[in-house]
Formats: C-alpha cells, sequence, structure tokens
C-alpha cells in the first residue's frame, strides 16, 4: 500500500501495519493521559494506545486509509482571546480553556436543565438520571457575560437535559438576544413543540433562531430503539409548528449501527420535502459519551468515510461524496459538510466549492477566521427561509439571474453536515486541542464538548456534573 501522508515518513511496525503519527489519549478506564498512534491495518486506520494498567486498545478512527491524508485540510486557528485556567495537569485535564488550546469558540452549549421528559438508552449529558436544581436566569445571566468578555458574541445552543421543560425559555432566548448574541438554537427533542404552540410562538418572540431538532429516522422502530418509544408522528408535528411559526430546522440523527444507518437517504428525502422550515441535516455517528448500553468494538461505530458512502449510495447520487468537504474551523476528523441549492426540478446544486460558501468553517478563509467564518454561516444558514411568493418552475423562470439565484439560495438552500464527537476510547488529544465547539460549566469555564462529556467506561466523568473541578 501506499499512501500520500502528510506526517513524514512512514513507519513499519513488527506487527504489521504502517504507523502514520503520534499522537496523545486517554485510558478508557482509569481516564489518565498516555501515548498513542493512528495506525493502518487492512486499509482501516486505528487509533491504538497501551495503558500500564489497564493494557491495550485499538479503536477504527476511518475506515478507507486511501482517502484518510486527503481528507486533511488547513485549519485556520487562532488562539482564544482570553482563557480562564493554568495548564498544570495538561490536557485534557486543565480545560477552561487554558493556554494550550488552539481554536477560538465558533458554539457554546448552555446546560439549562438536566431534567428530561425522555429516557433514551443513548446521551452524552446522561439527563434525567441524577437530577439537579435548575440554574436561575441570574446564573444564565452571568453566562452570556462571561461569555460577552470571552471574545463573544458566539453561536449559542441552548440544551440540557430538554430545555423545553424549563417553561421561562423563551426569557433566556429574549436575555440572550439582548445581552447581543444574535443566533440562538434550541437543542431539542421537540415533544413539547408537537402540542405547545403557545410555547413555541414564544420562542420565535423571544428570538430563538433555530430549532436543533433531535430527529433519528423515519421509521418508528428507529425511535422505539433510540428514544424507548415511537416519537416519529409526535416530531412531524413539531416540524409541521415551526413551519407555521416560520421558524428554521435542522433534524439532527444520532447514527447507530443496526439501527438506523439504513435510513440516512429517506431522512434527507424527507427533509427536502419540508423545506423551507427545515434547512438542513446533521449527523452525530454515536460516540460513547455519558449514557449508551455497553463497551463499544468496531461493529458498533460508524466512522466519516462510510458514512459518505451510505449517503451516495441511499440518495442515488443525489448526494455525492465529492459534495462533502471537512471543516477549517476545527480539526478535519471531526466533521463533514456539503451545502446544496435545491433546484426547481428537484435536483441538488452543490455549492461546497464555491469560495463564499462556509459551512462549518470551509472555505478559503485566511489564517485565524475558521472559526468565525463557521459561526456567521451557521448562523445565516440554519435560519428560517423566507416563502417565496411564486415558487419557481422550470417552464417558468431561469436561474440565471444572479436576482432569482440569490432569492432561491434564501429559500431553497439546505445543508447536510456531521460532527464525529471522540469519546474515551478514541479521543485523540491533537484533534481535542483545535475544537471550536465548548460547553459553560457551571463555574463559567468554556470546556471543549469532547472532554466536557468524557466518560470512562466506569461511567466516571472528568468534567460534567463535578463543580469545582475547575481550576
Amino acid at each position: 500500500m501506499t499512501l500520500a501522508l502528510p506526517w513524514g515518513i512512514m513507519k513499519m511496525t513488527n506487527t504489521g501495519g504502517i504507523v502514520l503519527s503520534h499522537t496523545t489519549s486517554v485510558c478508557p478506564h482509569c481516564l489518565k493521559r498516555i501515548d498513542a498512534c493512528h495506525h493502518v491495518r487492512g486499509g482501516r486506520v486505528y487509533l491504538e494506545k497501551v495503558c500500564p494498567e489497564h493494557g491495550s486498545f485499538r479503536t477504527i478512527v476511518w475506515d478507507e486509509a486511501e482517502n484518510f491524508s486527503s481528507w486533511k485540510a488547513p485549519v485556520g486557528l487562532s488562539s482564544p482571546a482570553r482563557t480562564q485556567t493554568k495548564i498544570e495537569q495538561g490536557c485534557p485535564f486543565d480545560c477552561g480553556l487554558c493556554p494550550d488550546h488552539l481554536q477560538k469558540t465558533c458554539c457554546v452549549l448552555l446546560e439549562v436543565t438536566s431534567r428530561c421528559d425522555l429516557r433514551c438508552p443513548i446521551c452524552f449529558a446522561d439527563s434525567a438520571v441524577q437530577t439537579q436544581v435548575d440554574p436561575p436566569l441570574s446564573t444564565i445571566r452571568e453566562w452570556y457575560e462571561i461569555l460577552s468578555d470571552r471574545g463573544g458574541p458566539y453561536n449559542v445552543q441552548l440544551s440540557g437535559g430538554e430545555p423545553c421543560l424549563r417553561d421561562d425559555l423563551p426569557s433566556i432566548v429574549e436575555l440572550g438576544r439582548a445581552k447581543g448574541f444574535p443566533f440562538i438554537q434550541i437543542n431539542t427533542n421537540g415533544l413539547r413543540l408537537s402540542h405547545d404552540k403557545s410555547f413555541l410562538k414564544a420562542l420565535k418572540q423571544g428570538g430563538a433562531s433555530t430549532i436543533f431538532l433531535q430527529f433519528d429516522g423515519t421509521q418508528a422502530e428507529i425511535h422505539r430503539r433510540l428514544r424507548g418509544r415511537d416519537l416519529l408522528d409526535q416530531k412531524k408535528r413539531a416540524i409541521d409548528h415551526c413551519a407555521e411559526q416560520e421558524i428554521g430546522v435542522v433534524l439532527v440523527s444520532t447514527l447507530v449501527p443496526g439501527v438506523n444507518e439504513h435510513d440516512l437517504g429517506a431522512l434527507i428525502r424527507f427533509s427536502l420535502e419540508q423545506l423551507p422550515a427545515v434547512r438542513g441535516v446533521h449527523f452525530q455517528p454515536i460516540s460513547y459519551l455519558g449514557r449508551y448500553p455497553s463497551v463499544p468494538n468496531d461493529s458498533d461505530r460508524i466512522t466519516i468515510p462510510e458514512v459518505l458512502r451510505r449517503l451516495e449510495n441511499q440518495t442515488e447520487g443525489l448526494l455525492q461524496q465529492k459534495h462533502f468537504k471537512p471543516s477549517r474551523g476545527t480539526n478535519s476528523y471531526c466533521s463533514f459538510y456539503a451545502h446544496y441549492v435545491v433546484m426547481p426540478d428537484g435536483k441538488l446544486l452543490p455549492l461546497t466549492k464555491r469560495a463564499s460558501d462556509d459551512c462549518c468553517g470551509c472555505g478559503q478563509e485566511s489564517k485565524g477566521e475558521g472559526s468565525i467564518r463557521a459561526r456567521d454561516f451557521v448562523s445565516r444558514s440554519w435560519r428560517y427561509g423566507a416563502a417565496l411568493q411564486e415558487s419557481p418552475t422550470t417552464s417558468s423562470v431561469s436561474l440565471g439571474g444572479w436576482d432569482m439565484f440569490l432569492e432561491r439560495f434564501q429559500n431553497y438552500s439546505f445543508c447536510v453536515s456531521g460532527m464525529a464527537f471522540q469519546d474515551a476510547w478514541n479521543l485523540d488529544l491533537a484533534r481535542l486541542k483545535e475544537c471550536y465547539v465548548h460547553v459553560m460549566s457551571p463555574e463559567g469555564h468554556l470546556v471543549p464538548f469532547c472532554s466536557y462529556y468524557l466518560t470512562s467506561a466506569q461511567g466516571r466523568s472528568l468534567y460534567q456534573g463535578k463543580q469545582g473541578n475547575q481550576k
């Protein structure tokens, strides 16, 4: 096998295969920092590491070794404007952010409740297990002020738990907008939105930008297996109600092998039928954080190349692997995206290669602008598109006119993206240091998502639910 690798000289091991690079990770059991390497075996790339106490671990991270290096793209890195913690124990134990972090914040997740009206078998936040008192508005006001002081405004995601269990959620949105945060999305299972139109209207009036809607597939059985019961009709009603209120929706699908990896194409087609309310689909290959059924093996994982292959095959080429690019705002191996305009005949015009296109920080940005351009693109593209007075048809309009193209772009643009969060088995600290998705801790520290929710094989967390553990 011959690979064009960006890491320099390849090293053959005495156990076979090729070492691509050396990095640092943690032991899945004790969470101590240990050395690791990326290793090619049988045409796949694995993260391999050895803990002196708990033994060796090998986890697949990329199932097409031949395109592993070509996926890597330059990242527009820029150190955070202000850090809050000192380097004492080293990554990932000094998060807050510490001076070793390499990327500015793009999106901040605020956990406004730990309560939830579901008990999903899979939950990165392990919600509804040990519920705590909801943080008061005064605390959330302080969080917004901290974000402003730390280089904001950033894109904000109100999460939990299930944030819609808070009756004052519209006030939290309104407070954020008053503090100068122009894009606030609600990360929700949609159950309340499916029956409480007045609550959704209040969210819209308060300034909510987008509903980040848990939507794992188009089949009832998928919801039963991942969420405990059939929620499909409720999810669809939530989308209908968002369309009535003209608030944008992004469908968020957790991909679990053996459960819904066969349904990607159907989910894309369903989403396109919901334009202009549904602005895109965001896939999250399962990461073993928080609550999960059992210790994972390789058959329990789905890597980015497999997701892209399935998208192309299941849409019969409507989406193609060549349309997708990695982020230039965070580490290339964390995410993927493609951006389209839906044409009057139903075909998709890919915009991914256009310099003006910047989903998740991709595009021709100069050094240091990656997280900012990602923030701006999401803010533009995930909002509701104003409905056209007359829908263009192939016989009545030509899209050669720039004005008409802009109108089509505004109302019928569609983004397909994904984020491959890391867990204790596949954590690469080089990736973690380039993370731009951060969580606000109860103490007001910004912690990269994958370290905040990092969970050992025994369920121990480094950060979540441990007030005062940050320095």
